[in-house]
């Protein structure tokens, strides 16, 4: 049997955690490769084994599930110019596919344990942005998606964004990881509905509560805290495959609880579930209905709406894109232990190039572009190391078009826990920022809170970059700034000021 365990390892002169794979399957990292399927995924190399791979892989997945259901409901209600809509059911079938396919496909080549699906932000960014307020039809605006990915592509090919990678401190790299955790922790909360916002009707000036009306009294958040205690306990207490356990308990729990309180949807009652109502499923699914891939319009959005104002708009798509992926990958690659000492993967390059393709592949399937998932890092603390896991989560996801129902089975509120945990576990990182540098910490700062707070990881990245840059100019140390950091920091200007620019030009 295969075992994970917490414990301190020393890398780049900070102690971080690391979720090791017991030495009994895999004879310890750099053991000697007992199979093809070894070999090919650098397991044993990676001080981890089979078991956990495939099992790891299971957790990424029940942690990423929740957007089949979610993205329908961002892209797939609303109605274009046109009238039209994409649907709920054909989009959920899209989302799986992307995911699944685009899972499978960096697993293969990337060889690293990050989950792809259509990336929060970057949907809702399509949907009112580029649909609802620019007025483009869904095909154009999906057009605009795959264009975004060719030049996502392109500047991954030509060294560029590797280059960028190169070019953050170190302590912006560590603020960004922590950032993350305290993102994916905020999701948690926020699924689960143990932080609630406010409504607007309350006239007040805080924007969210604990629970409903500051009360956790709803039995969906029971079975999260509940499961928080679990997972919590698994982590301390070392136990092998703990988070996957965790899930499963959870899920059980929250069918109990379901069958005898009746809690029903949160659409129905502010106490209810929040996506899925967990029950056991009545059918198996069906074939799915994949009509909306490669309905794009790619040249559609530069005649509706003018040249300059469709190239702003795929400008904010590559700038949005290019960072969320950018973050992710530098936390996610940190966490597993898998970065060097400048934070920097191996291969990056490739990694790049292929998560490039993620929003080729989503614009052409009508899913939104598809980009590194922040929730694999619930696969990576349960011990993911390499692509093995990623080629478990993509074929769930392929399954899942077929038997929808099945996904539907595990509420996000059993899942959220986990997301809380490693949040936490990321919160590590945050010993590798010079604290006692004001120039430094503030940036730093920055980059933490905004993350969580706007609830988006190129957010938090660029205020931190545009601080960066500002108090090393103030500190007298602008020389030392990457000239990149400069540019970058210039790009997202105008990216925090793309309405009225948009605005100015008409």
């Amino acid at each position: 049997m295969s075992e994970n365990r917490q414990t301190p390892q020393k890398t780049g002169g900070s102690t971080v955690v690391e979720t090791a794979a017991d030495t009994t399957n895999t004879g310890g990292a750099g053991a000697e490769p007992r199979s093809a399927l070894d070999r090919f995924f650098h397991i044993s190399e990676r001080g981890s084994s089979v078991g956990t791979e495939i099992r790891a892989g299971v957790v990424t997945f029940f942690a990423m599930a929740y957007i089949v259901l979610l993205n329908p409901l961002i892209i797939g209600t609303g109605e274009d110019s046109t009238g039209h809509a994409l649907g709920i059911p054909q989009v959920a079938a899209v989302t799986a596919l992307v995911a699944g396919v685009m899972t499978i496909l960096f697993g293969l080549i990337a060889n690293y344990p990050f989950g792809i699906a259509t990336g929060l932000g970057l949907n809702t960014l399509v949907a009112v942005t580029l649909v609802s307020t620019e007025g483009l039809t869904w095909e154009e605006a999906m057009g605009l998606v795959v264009i975004d990915g060719i030049i996502i592509v392109i500047l991954a090919v030509s060294g560029f964004r590797s280059a960028v990678f190169a070019a953050i401190p170190p302590s912006m790299k560590a603020a960004i990881g922590v950032g993350i955790g305290l993102f994916i922790a905020m999701i948690g909360f926020v699924d689960s509905g143990f932080v609630r916002r406010i409504p607007d009707a309350a006239m007040t000036t805080v924007p969210v509560q604990l629970g409903n009306g500051g009360s956790i009294a709803a039995w969906p958040t029971f079975v999260f805290i509940l499961g928080l205690v679990i997972c919590g306990f698994m982590v301390v207490r070392n136990i092998p495959g703990g988070l996957f356990i965790g899930i499963v308990l959870n899920t059980i729990i929250a069918l109990i609880v379901e069958a005898i309180t009746h809690s029903g949807s949160s659409a129905d009652s502010p106490t209810g579930w929040s996506l899925a109502v967990p029950s056991m499923p009545n059918a198996l699914g069906g074939i799915p209905d994949l009509s909306l891939v490669g309905a794009v319009d790619i040249v559609g959005a530069f005649s509706r709406i003018g040249v300059i104002s469709a190239s702003l708009l795929v400008f904010t798509l590559v700038l949005a894109n290019f960072f969320d992926a950018m973050g992710t990958m530098t936390a996610l690659g940190k966490q597993a232990q898998l970065s060097n000492e400048d934070g920097v993967l191996p291969d990056m390059k490739k990694a790049l190039v292929v998560e490039g393709v993620g929003a080729i592949v989503g614009g052409a399937g009508s899913a939104s572009s598809a980009t590194v998932y922040v929730d694999s890092s619930a696969g990576i603390a349960d011990g993911a190391r390499t692509g093995l896991a990623n080629i478990v989560t993509g074929l769930l996801f392929l399954a899942a078009m077929f038997f929808t129902p099945l996904y539907e089975v595990v509420p996000i509120e059993a899942a959220a826990p986990v997301l809380v945990v490693v949040g936490a576990l990321m919160m590590m990182q945050i010993t590798e920022i010079q604290w006692g540098e004001f120039y430094i910490a503030l940036p730093a700062f920055l980059t933490i809170v905004t993350m969580p707070f706007t609830y988006s990881i190129a957010n938090g990245i660029g205020v931190g970059f545009i601080a960066f840059s500002l108090m090393a100019l103030f500190a007298g140390k602008a020389k030392d700034v990457h000239w990149l950091m400069w540019l970058i920091s210039g790009l997202f200007v105008v990216f925090f000021t793309i309405d009225p620019i948009m605005a100015a030009i008409g």
